[in-house]
């Protein structure tokens, strides 16, 4: 007998391997009779089944009508028009079992369409005779097989629902809606108004392949240095669009939850932390600024330690020289010599320098999850510790802000994740002195170049990478932990700046088995010496412009 190749069903093929079989062994006309009354059977059955899915979406489509009427969220997209959020029509399925024809048949039958379901609280649902889902946002084939069970215990309920094509990638910057279609966090909360009224996409300044590629760094540095968390923001300094902005640990838009747990905080806005050492470069900047010293302004025979109220201040580094340069101070990141800085600018000029370049007062952004650094009283010991980066806080998308505008000539910009019309024309508001930048960032160049700075894992060929380091510790009550923060802000290209990248991890761990490769000379070595964001922060900092670096020649 000749096997159909064809799997559907094909009467013609049929017919001929009956005939021929009547031909070979004499069998009687009543064979054919038999296939055809089969076929007969079969065409009922399918007319059958399809009338039972007819009939079974009736009722939903009549629903979905009505659904349609009711508040529609627009698309968020990103910067190219790749979809992030978009409002579909979906079907929910519930089972009511009081209402169940046969319980144990209808829950074999449910195994076999969910086989990936644990059934044994499914089957304890059951017998509770309690209403419960058993999937929404169901998939059609799941839905045709459903209906086809014919059970009038299966429930159907229509109803608009937000899909996130990306599930995590945006979690932070996307945030959530509520039951009933409203914005409750992030750009979903902020523009809900618009999103709701208007049938126009909200275009983000984002983009998918940067955000993956980072996030995916991220991730791998939490298997070798185990972090509490970590963020990263990528933005550009001449008109503070956000490329990417990445906060781990995350979460599936596409399941809606009800986080508690405040390690899921976005840490790119909302975390508010002692960043250490990255402050020194504002202070070196201030300086210049005020045309108090100059990168080649000596001074020698600067203290080992200082006092300030019940505490001593002391270098990190016991072998930093007594006598440097302002530009040797801010490369090898001297406590002392940053103070001595800050005193020669003095509190008033100082806190009107970082006032200017937005890193004290909260700042104004596209979602409301923003941190406002704490408020202290400035004061003689209060300015010395200012000047090093300690005991005065501020937010990751602020310190972006901040290097921003020190690198790109002293113009203002104001960070933002929606897409800018490169049509409208820019005004640029000067809020630090003509040519500040050039001598700061010929500074930060060296600290990633020369082998007195602190982050030559970020000295990535073909990109002038520039930058500083920050390691701090956490503050707790009454004192400081153990705990670290690791930061690093750099900018790149210097020669012409165009991007800022932070890159923070948040109690990271020395980790024994992480391999370091030279990226300006051959060489490798295992293992991590010392937990400080030369070791850490820049090393991940390194990996990631090593992987978006081709995307930003291109694209950007």
């Amino acid at each position: 007998m000749k096997r159909n190749e064809n799997k559907g069903l094909i009467l013609e093929d049929y017919e001929g391997e009956f005939y021929y079989k009547k031909i070979k062994s004499g069998l009687s006309i009543s064979f054919n009779r038999i296939a055809f009354i089969f076929f007969v059977f079969l065409i009922i059955s399918v007319i059958f089944s399809s009338k039972a899915i007819h009939l079974g979406t009736k009722e939903l489509e009549e629903e979905k009508i009505k659904l349609d009427k009711t508040d529609y969220r627009a698309n968020i997209i990103d910067r190219f028009g790749n979809i992030l959020a978009k409002t579909v029509m979906t079907t929910n399925v519930g089972i009511n079992p009081n209402l169940a024809i046969n319980k144990k048949n209808l829950l074999l039958k449910l195994k076999l369409i969910f086989p990936n379901k644990n059934f044994d609280e499914i089957e304890e649902k059951f017998y509770e005779n309690k209403f419960f889902y058993i999937e929404k946002k169901i998939e059609q084939k799941k839905l045709d097989q459903i209906i086809l069970l014919g059970d009038k215990s299966i429930i159907y309920e229509a109803k608009i629902s937000r899909i996130y094509p990306h599930g995590n990638l945006f979690s932070h910057v996307i945030g959530q809606i509520d039951d009933d279609n409203n914005g409750i966090s992030g750009i979903e909360k902020y523009f809900d108004f618009e999103l709701r009224k208007n049938n126009q996409p909200i275009q983000l300044s984002v983009d998918i392949y940067l955000q993956h590629l980072i996030r995916t760094e991220l991730i791998r540095a939490k298997e070798f240095f185990n972090y509490l968390g970590s963020t990263s923001i990528l933005m550009n300094v001449n008109n503070g669009e956000v490329l990417s902005m990445v906060s781990l640990p995350d979460f599936d838009l596409n399941e809606r939850k009800n986080i508690s747990d405040v390690n899921y905080i976005n840490r790119a806005t909302k975390s508010v932390y002692e960043l250490g050492s990255v402050f020194k470069t504002f202070t070196f900047a201030a300086g210049i600024n005020e045309k108090i010293i100059d990168p080649d302004t000596k001074f020698v025979n600067l203290e080992k330690q200082l006092p300030c109220g019940k505490n001593i201040i002391k270098e990190y580094d016991v072998k930093i020289p007594s006598n440097l340069t302002a530009e040797q101070i801010l490369i090898r990141s001297g406590n002392i010599g940053s103070i001595r800085i800050g005193q020669k600018v003095g509190i008033e000029k100082y806190k009107n320098f970082l006032e200017n370049i937005g890193v004290l007062n909260k700042i104004e952004f596209d979602i409301e999850e923003v941190g406002e650094p704490i408020s202290f009283k400035w004061g003689k010991c209060k300015l010395a510790t200012t000047s090093f980066g300690h005991g005065i806080t501020t937010t990751p998308l602020q310190l972006a802000k901040g290097y921003s505008i020190i690198s790109n000539g002293g113009f203002e910009i104001n960070p933002t994740l929606i897409k800018k019309n490169i049509n409208n024309k820019i005004v640029k508001k000067r809020v630090i002195n003509e040519g500040v930048s050039e001598k700061v960032n010929a500074a930060l160049r060296k600290i990633v170049t020369t082998k007195e700075g602190t982050a030559e894992f970020a000295n990535v060929p073909g990109y002038e990478v520039a930058g500083k380091t920050g390691t701090a510790q956490k503050s707790t009550f009454g004192g400081y932990s153990k705990a670290k923060v690791n930061t690093f802000a750099a900018i790149f290209p210097i020669s012409n700046p165009k991007f800022v990248l932070i890159v923070i991890l948040d109690e990271p761990k020395i980790s024994k088995n992480y391999i370091y490769k030279y990226r300006n000379k051959t060489g490798s070595f295992k293992g991590t010496p010392f937990n400080t964001a030369g070791w850490t922060s820049v090393e991940i900092a390194g990996k990631i412009i090593e992987n978006i670096g081709p995307i930003l020649a291109t694209k950007y």
